[in-house]
């Protein structure tokens, strides 16, 4: 066992970097190392800390664990820092708060789903034109990483994963890989169609948000033919059994018959217009929920997560009241959570082989795609560091053309615009949106928005006026 100091940033968001630290707790591998938990709110910071310790007690391990406010400190020395800031403009509101504002005002302009809802970006948290505060902040991070601790990984886990990873790679020399867990969801597929999953042949590939089913092979046999024969048999029963169940819904079905590959994960959501004009289009498409990209389903799960954390909270200074009580779910020790961050660490460190789904440049992986363009592969990882899958079969010509070349042209617009302060690319992507009606409709909303007092130094940066 090799001994490592593991940091999250941006730790008092509590649900995510708790349950990563019992992933830590789970693996004795790591039990030799340090953590540090850093954030800039005291009071949330000394609720995570708290809780960490109740999770060592109840787990029966005992990892050093310290927390800090100063993002110096608690990078020295480090060898993997965890990302999971969620920036947000001056103000008393978190950052979810803030991005609800900015999406009603983009609603009241003709907006529906805000400005930043984009055709294969409709993430409800994917904010990436008016998301200055999460790009700066990030690259600040990404400087301070390279010049601390150049060697360190810099795990990304907030989002926009893509847009961030991006930035960094280009701007930074920083170690950066980002992480989803939607490819998680082949698995539904594969349960859906009553598979061993062990037997299953899969490889997805893409970018953040936007992957495919490339390869689906079940004994030796092209598994595509069973999930056609269950689309023409047994689709029309489906049902989500929740907001967040859009793996096979009618929209993954339709987008399969047009691109050729099953979309995978959260790249369901994130078709074209088509499949989000209003909410009983979103219902048609993805269920009696309407998917969680809505204005009741992501209100209901902001309100969910404020009520989660006020718990969390109070929880964390009720020393009689055990966790494993409250969240048996958590607490099965012979059971990770799913997340990929501390099978990473473990592989690299402990060089434990892992088979992860990363964020990395491209470099001659997928064909047809620029060499520097961040992309989502399988790989396998180890002490010797990360080795991407060959892309065997190839993504579909359908998916290059017409979803990923289109993602990466906003993509590359949010970014010149963010790193130049070019207000003109932030109203040319608006005015390539179909909602729009006039350049006047353009202006107004993107005067509203950077008028807002939380965004002072956003308008200062674009020097908008």
């Amino acid at each position: 066992m090799a001994n490592a100091k593991i940091v999250f940033l941006g730790a008092g968001s509590i649900r995510y970097t708790l349950l990563l630290f019992l992933d830590i707790c789970k693996t004795a591998e790591l039990h030799d190392s340090s953590v540090f938990l850093m954030d800039i709110d005291p009071e949330k910071l000394e609720a995570v800390h708290r809780l960490s310790q109740k999770i060592m007690q109840e787990t029966g391990t005992s990892l050093k664990v310290e927390s800090t406010t100063s993002l110096k400190e608690a990078l020295e020395g480090a060898d993997f820092v965890i990302n999971t800031v969620l920036a947000k403009g001056e103000g008393h509101e978190d950052g979810y708060v803030q991005y609800e504002i900015i999406r009603e005002i983009g609603e009241k302009h003709g907006y529906y789903r805000g400005i930043d809802s984009q055709e294969f970006n409709m993430v409800s948290d994917y904010y990436t034109i008016t998301n200055y505060y999460q790009l700066n902040t990030t690259l600040e991070i990404a400087r301070a990483v390279e010049k601390i601790c150049p060697k360190a990984y810099l795990i990304q886990t907030a989002n926009p994963v893509l847009e961030i990873t991006q930035l960094v790679q280009r701007q930074t020399k920083a170690r950066i890989i980002g992480f989803c867990h939607g490819y998680a969801h082949v698995k539904d597929v594969a349960e859906a169609l009553g598979l061993d999953f062990s037997l299953v042949d899969w490889q997805v590939a893409g970018i953040n948000h936007g992957i495919w089913l490339n390869r689906f092979r079940y004994e030796g046999k092209d598994a595509y033919e069973l999930l056609d024969k269950w689309i023409e048999e047994e689709s029309s029963q489906w049902q989500p059994k929740d907001a967040w169940d859009v793996q096979l819904s009618p929209a993954a079905i339709d987008m399969y018959r047009f691109y050729r590959m099953l979309p995978i994960g959260d790249t369901p959501r994130n078709g074209t217009w088509k499949y989000h004009y209003d909410l009983e289009t979103k219902k048609k498409w993805y269920g009696k929920f309407g998917g969680i990209d809505n204005e009741i389903e992501r209100s209901k799960f902001y309100g969910e997560l404020r009520l989660l954390r006020k718990q969390l909270f109070a929880l964390s200074k009720d020393d009689s009241v055990k966790l494993s009580k409250i969240f048996p779910e958590y607490f099965d020790m012979g059971k990770l959570s799913g997340e990929q961050q501390i099978p990473f660490i473990n592989a690299i460190l402990n060089n434990k082989p892992s088979r992860l789904i990363l964020n990395i440049l491209n470099n001659d992986i997928i064909e047809d795609l620029p060499d520097d363009l961040v992309v989502e592969v399988p790989c396998m990882v180890d002490a010797n560091g990360i080795h991407p899958e060959k892309i065997d079969p190839p993504l579909t010509d359908r998916i290059v053309k017409y979803f990923i070349l289109p993602r990466i042209m906003r993509m590359e617009m949010a970014l010149e615009a963010f790193i130049n302060g070019d207000k003109t690319l932030l109203e040319e992507f608006l005015i390539r949106d179909p909602r729009t009606k006039s350049y006047e409709q353009v202006r107004s909303v993107l005067d509203e928005i950077m008028n807002l007092p939380f965004n002072k130094k956003m308008r200062e940066h674009y020097n908008w006026g």
